[in-house]
């Protein structure tokens, strides 16, 4: 999770850690575009069993036209694949 997030605020590798099946339609050059300013990461929760992972975390980002800093709250879920692990998606949650 926290990889993923600095590969989100600082750019980088987010195609290459999202499971095959889900990330369709998807390109390195989209998933690079600085739409917002990621401020900081608290993980919430995490639970793994098996091959299988959710995290929950609030993500704190600034918009590009705003000083005022928004929260992102989300359950994202992983799968481990030849011992690599998948972001598979994520649910987020209007309700903070």
């Amino acid at each position: 999770m926290c990889s993923r997030y600095s590969a989100y605020a600082m750019g980088g590798y987010l195609l290459s850690t999202w499971f095959s099946a889900t990330s369709t339609g998807l390109t390195t050059e989209t998933l690079s575009e600085k739409t917002v300013e990621w401020v900081k990461l608290e993980v919430l929760s995490k639970n793994q069993t098996g091959d299988k992972a959710t995290v929950t975390f609030y993500a704190f980002f600034r918009e590009s036209d705003s000083p005022d800093v928004n929260i992102m709250h989300e359950t994202s879920f992983f799968r481990r694949a030849s011992g690599r692990w998948f972001y598979v998606g994520g649910e987020v949650s209007n309700n903070l």
